[in-house]
C-alpha cells in the first residue's frame, strides 16, 4: 500500500491559485477545495483545471442541501468535462449551523439524503432518464407537470467520496462511495472509523481497499514540537465549541469515540461559558499532535509510516507557512519524505523553486 499527498487549499488565501499549480508542478496527487460559508468549492476547481494538466481535482466538500442531486451532478459533470476526467466530487451534510443558518434548508435525515444523492448523481452520470422514488426525493416530482429527464450532456464516471464520521455514515460510505474524506483521525485508533467501513464494504461485495481513505492533516516542520502542537491543539477550541450544537457535534463525537470525551465536553462547555482563552487552553496537546504532522522532518517521516501502515491511502495537507516559497517548500520535503516511506531505495529530488 502506498500513500499519496493532496493539497487544500482556500480561495481566500492571496496566493491560492499559484500554490495549486506549484504543487502540481513538484509532484502532489490532488488538490482540494473547501466549501463552507465563504466561497464554493466549484468555480475555484474551474480555475485550477484551466492551468493545470494532471493533478485531480476534488471538493472537499460540498454540502448536501445546498444544491439539488440534480444540480451537483451537474457541476460534477462540468467539471468533469472541462478538467479532462480528473475531478472527484467529495460530498457531505454539514451542519444544522450552517445548513440551516446559511442555506435555510431543514438538516433532518442525513445520512437518507446522503443515499439518495449518491443514487440519483450516479443515474444523471450514467446518462439514465432520471426517475426516482426516495424517501427524501421524488422526481419527477408526484403531482407536478415534471418529466422525466436524461442529461444531454452524455453519461460519464464522477467519482464520489463522501466526508463521514458517524457510524451509520461510515457504513454507508462503506457500501456505496468511492471514498472516504476523513478528520478528527488518530492512526492508532483508525478501528474506530475503518472498522465500520470495512464491514458495509464486505458487506456489499467489495473490500476497504475498494475505497480511498483520505484523512486531513496540517504540516509544520518544526523543532519546537511542544509549542506548535499547542497552536495546532488550540484550534480545535472552535471546533469543538462552535461546530454543532451542545447536543449535535459530529467532532466531538469522533474524538469521544476515540477516548477525549471528557475533554472535548469540557471545552465545549467553557467556549458555551464565553471563556474562549480556557477553552483553548483546555485542549490536550496530544489531539494537536496526534492529528497533524508537527516536527522536525525524521518525526515526520515516522507520523506518515503510521497513517501508511493503518491503511490511509491519501493525506489532504494543509501546509504551514508565511508565504508561497515557504509552502511550496515544506511540500517538497513532505513529498520527499512520502516517498521515503513508499519506497525506501527511491531517489527522487524536487526542484521547489517557486516558478
Amino acid at each position: 500500500m502506498t500513500l499519496s499527498i493532496g493539497l487544500s487549499v482556500n480561495p481566500q488565501d492571496p496566493q491560492w491559485l499559484e500554490l495549486a499549480r506549484e504543487a502540481e508542478r513538484i509532484g502532489v496527487d490532488s488538490i482540494w477545495v473547501p466549501e463552507f460559508w465563504a466561497y464554493d468549492a466549484f468555480t475555484p476547481l474551474a480555475a485550477i483545471a484551466a492551468r493545470t494538466e494532471r493533478v485531480r481535482l476534488a471538493t472537499g466538500i460540498a454540502q448536501l442541501g445546498a444544491r439539488t442531486p440534480a444540480m451537483l451532478a451537474m457541476s460534477a459533470m462540468s467539471l468533469q468535462n472541462i478538467s479532462g476526467g480528473r475531478f472527484v466530487l467529495g460530498i457531505g451534510t454539514g451542519g444544522p449551523q450552517v445548513m440551516e443558518g446559511w442555506h435555510g434548508v431543514r438538516f433532518s435525515r442525513p445520512v437518507r439524503r446522503t443515499r439518495e444523492t449518491i443514487e440519483i448523481i450516479r443515474r444523471i452520470t450514467a446518462g439514465e432518464r432520471l426517475t426516482y422514488d426516495g424517501e427524501v426525493y421524488q422526481l419527477p416530482l408526484p403531482g407536478s407537470e415534471g418529466v422525466a429527464i436524461r442529461s444531454r450532456a452524455g453519461a460519464c464516471f464522477v467519482p464520489v467520496y463522501v466526508a463521514a464520521l458517524g457510524p451509520a455514515n461510515l457504513a454507508l460510505t462503506g457500501e456505496l462511495a468511492d471514498g472516504w474524506i476523513g478528520n478528527s483521525f488518530f492512526p492508532g485508533s483508525s478501528e474506530v472509523f475503518f472498522g465500520p467501513l470495512g464491514a458495509a464494504a464486505r458487506q456489499a461485495g467489495r473490500s476497504l481497499s475498494d475505497l480511498d481513505l483520505v484523512v486531513a492533516v496540517s504540516v509544520e516542520f518544526t523543532d519546537d514540537v511542544d509549542a506548535a502542537g499547542r497552536r495546532h491543539a488550540a484550534g480545535y477550541a472552535f471546533t469543538f465549541g462552535a461546530m454543532g450544537s451542545r447536543a449535535n457535534n459530529f467532532y466531538n463525537n469522533a474524538f469521544a469515540r476515540q477516548g477525549f470525551g471528557d475533554d472535548v465536553a469540557e471545552v465545549q462547555r467553557l467556549w458555551a461559558e464565553g471563556d474562549r482563552e480556557a477553552a483553548a487552553a483546555r485542549v490536550p496537546i496530544e489531539i494537536g499532535l496526534g492529528t497533524n504532522l508537527i516536527g522536525p522532518p525524521g518525526a515526520v517521516r515516522d507520523r506518515l509510516r503510521a497513517y501508511r501502515d493503518c491503511g490511509v491511502t491519501t493525506l489532504r495537507v494543509n501546509p504551514i507557512g508565511s508565504d508561497l516559497r515557504e509552502c511550496v517548500a515544506g511540500l517538497g520535503i513532505l513529498l520527499d519524505l512520502v516517498n521515503d516511506v513508499n519506497d525506501p531505495n527511491g531517489t527522487t529530488e524536487r526542484d521547489t523553486t517557486v516558478r
